[in-house]
């Protein structure tokens, strides 16, 4: 049997990036994304790690909007665990 089979792709477009680049061959493209140096980048995990562990939730989303460009989160919060401790905390204060 030859031809495209039921569900199969005609081509792949693998490229997410805003900035694609050409390359040598006229079909075939190449992105150029924004990063952060590995150093940098390790330091804001090793932090992300940190209020993950104590479940900071409003430190975790102000870290992920600055490291996830396009991230943006919901309204409010949503972890019920995290919204009960600020509640029991604020009982106690």
């Amino acid at each position: 049997m030859t031809g495209l089979r039921p569900g199969e792709k005609l081509y792949e477009e693998l490229l997410i990036g805003d900035n694609p680049k050409p390359t040598v061959h006229t079909r075939i493209m190449k992105a150029h994304e924004e990063y952060i140096p590995w150093a940098e980048f390790e330091a804001k995990l090793k932090a992300l790690e940190m209020a993950l562990s104590v479940n900071d939730v409003g430190v975790i989303r102000q870290m992920m909007q600055h490291l996830v460009p396009g991230y943006t989160p919901s309204d409010h919060i949503v972890d019920w665990v995290y919204l009960e401790r600020e509640s029991e905390a604020k009982a106690v204060a």
